[in-house]
């Protein structure tokens, strides 16, 4: 059963109860990794980044040109390292560029 919160309680406070008892951190943490990615790659390549999706903890990423995907796949680490720095957690363990 869910704590009850006062009446000082924080909108973000009771938010974040109402995540935590409809389990519903997947989702939200699915809409802040595409986000992240969104800004954090930049125009050039959200233009051919076709799919974003998060599965667990691992990021897989649809892209459009073989260029970009063998470029970004050098640079895997720093991805998941830059994502989870932008969401203040750890919710990326490994990226999958297809």
């Amino acid at each position: 059963m869910a704590k009850r919160l006062n009446n000082q309680s924080s909108i973000g406070d009771v938010l974040q109860q109402i995540i935590q008892v409809n389990k519903l951190q997947p989702g939200m943490d699915q809409i802040d990794v595409k986000e992240a990615w969104r800004q954090l790659m930049g125009n050039g390549v959200n233009t051919y980044t076709k799919n974003v999706v998060l599965k667990g903890s691992t990021l897989y990423v649809e892209l459009g040109s073989a260029v970009l995907r063998e470029e970004l796949s050098h640079g895997k680490y720093k991805i998941v390292k830059m994502i989870n720095e932008e969401l203040g957690r750890e919710v990326v363990k490994e990226v999958v560029l297809r």
